[in-house]
């Protein structure tokens, strides 16, 4: 029987001129958003990341499917009950966009210590006044999540003459320019000693609301957050109440907890907030990327080898020995 390959991101005839000759055998369907609801059920592998509603429990059911190569780093699109419970593989795009997340990270966190926000309301009013800014140099900075992203963080950061920190659900392979790598249960310890608390973890069970008012109360008061992750890791009425009183005196947010952030927000009228609408791992050459890496997988996975990015899906994220980022 032909292996129906369905794709949902957005391909060009180039992308899937490139799946059909590296597997001439199967059929590549390009679903997109409008026709994955239905086109789901007619794959024996699923590439990429579906942004409406899909019958996961019946496509389970169902019995097809063999593999989802996600073309995301977060996986809650694909990792409802029935997929999880399932013996379906599931391969994530963590690490791929690290570089774009990392450049977001600093181009949030630079605005934020230079006042930019400020800067550009002045701007707007046609004032040029000269106000108080904050130095990166010395400050100490805790990184939550020490996947690709995480990884990639501590390169660009450590330059800058910062004393890094991390916890990670795997503490393993301390990379030299951190001073100390923790598990995840010490959280609340390295918000307690980061001047910048930056979240690079993904969203599961088990980081849902993670980011408390406990926690961001544990770190040192003037403190700034920095959220590259996903928005429901934090409780955003906590980050609200703590940038209003005064104990965080910034916040960078690429992602928020409803998205769109709802215009109501207090957090749209906040001169020490800059928010971007999610685009920290947009890239030029991100479909490009997304293909190269599925690609190999699928190779990988018809030859019974090892894949890249098999994530354990109760937790939603690979191990660190199988990250594509490591090959």
């Amino acid at each position: 029987m032909t292996t129906n390959i369905v794709l949902c991101y957005p391909v060009e005839p180039r992308h899937l001129k490139h799946f059909a000759e590296r597997f001439p055998d199967a059929r590549v369907i390009d679903a997109g958003q409008e026709g994955i609801g239905e086109e789901i059920f007619q794959a024996d592998i699923f590439v990429g990341h579906a942004k409406v509603p899909v019958d996961w429990q019946r496509v389970v059911e169902q019995g097809r499917l063999k593999l989802i190569q996600s073309s995301a780093a977060g996986l809650d699109h694909c990792l409802v009950p029935a997929v999880v419970d399932s013996d379906i593989p599931v391969c994530s795009a963590s690490g791929l966009f690290a570089h774009q997340v990392g450049e977001q990270t600093l181009a949030l966190l630079l605005g934020l210590l230079r006042g930019l926000p400020v800067f550009f309301r002045q701007a707007q009013a046609k004032e040029f006044i000269r106000r108080p800014t904050d130095d990166l140099r010395g400050k100490r900075v805790g990184i939550v999540g020490l996947g690709g992203n995480g990884r990639r963080l501590v390169q660009l950061l450590a330059p800058f003459g910062v004393s890094l920190r991390a916890t990670d659900y795997y503490p393993v392979r301390k990379p030299p320019e951190v001073f100390e790598l923790w598990g995840a249960e010490r959280l609340q310890e390295l918000a307690s000693v980061s001047d910048i608390l930056i979240l690079s973890l993904p969203l599961n069970t088990h980081t849902r609301n993670l980011i408390s008012e406990d926690v961001l109360r544990a770190m040192p008061r003037g403190g700034y957050l920095i959220n590259v992750a996903r928005g429901q890791v934090v409780d955003e009425q906590a980050l609200v109440g703590v940038l209003q009183d005064g104990h965080l005196v910034g916040a960078g947010l690429d992602v928020t907890y409803v998205e769109p952030l709802p215009v109501e927000s207090p957090l749209w009228d906040m001169s020490n907030v800059i928010i971007t609408p999610h685009v920290g791992a947009q890239a030029a050459s991100r479909v490009d990327d997304s293909t190269r890496l599925a690609v190999e997988n699928l190779s990988r996975f018809f030859r019974g080898e090892q894949l890249w990015n098999i994530v354990d899906k109760k937790l939603g994220f690979p191990h660190p020995d199988v990250m594509a980022v490591n090959q």
